[in-house]
């Protein structure tokens, strides 16, 4: 039975990958800040069997990684999916800068999955697909030269926290790869979430479809690539 933990699952794309891995008989390790808020989540923890756990997790605090650590003690965990995220500060563009809220988008996109990683290192070691998810966005890359009339103008922190993201994972890809770890990076694309508002693509139901077909393609060729969704490559 694969063993799938992923973050930010109360809502969004993290919910709807949720759903995906039970509807394919996975058990499933969904963690968010307050699960007693988690009205969806619950519901699908109590049509589950037994197959959905909640746990609580704020990435932001090292204190409950450490928890989430004991609670889970030697369990493996097949797919550790580092999903939760955020938009960033108000003023992130050429025209103004909310410093303080900069460095907590970065805590967030690109620190907390690192830490969360590391902590559940052993976790992933002992299971048997040892696969080592982060969802990016292709705004993480700075080989893309965005129009300034795209909302890229307004995503300063956001852009830079999952370039560093990318540049973390690849680093534990290369690192773990000795251990058998693979590591992919996923764009999940532009997704009906809150974050990605309602004229967005596609739903979050698609994304997680997407993405749940990547993640199982994954080999140790391909570890520490970034992918589309859908399978396309995204320039660095």
């Amino acid at each position: 039975m694969t063993t799938v933990l992923i973050t930010g699952a109360n809502r969004g794309v993290g919910l709807a990958l949720a759903r995906e891995y039970t509807s394919s008989g996975a058990d499933v390790i969904a963690c968010c800040r307050d699960p007693a808020k988690a009205d969806a989540l619950k519901e699908l923890e109590r049509a589950s069997g037994g197959r959905v756990r909640i746990l609580p997790l704020d990435v932001t605090d090292e204190t409950s990684i450490a928890s989430l650590k004991t609670t889970l003690g030697d369990q493996a965990i097949d797919i550790l999916i580092n999903n939760a995220g955020v938009l960033g500060p108000k003023n992130q563009s050429p025209d103004g800068i909310d410093a303080e809220g900069w460095m907590s988008a970065l805590r967030v996109n690109a620190l907390a999955p690192v830490l969360l990683s590391l902590a559940l290192a052993d976790n992933l070691k002992r299971s048997r697909e040892k696969k080592l998810v982060a969802i990016s966005s292709d705004y993480g890359s700075v080989s893309i030269v965005w129009p300034p009339t795209t909302s890229a103008r307004n995503r300063y922190a956001y852009r830079a926290s999952k370039a560093a993201l990318n540049s973390g994972m690849r680093a534990l890809s290369s690192d773990w790869a000795a251990d058998g770890v693979i590591v992919g990076l996923f764009n999940p694309g532009w997704v009906q979430t809150d974050m990605g508002g309602p004229t967005a693509r596609i739903t979050a139901e698609q994304s997680a479809s997407g993405l749940v077909r990547r993640i199982a393609e994954l080999t140790a060729e391909t570890s520490g690539c970034f992918n589309d969704y859908d399978g396309k490559p995204i320039a660095w």
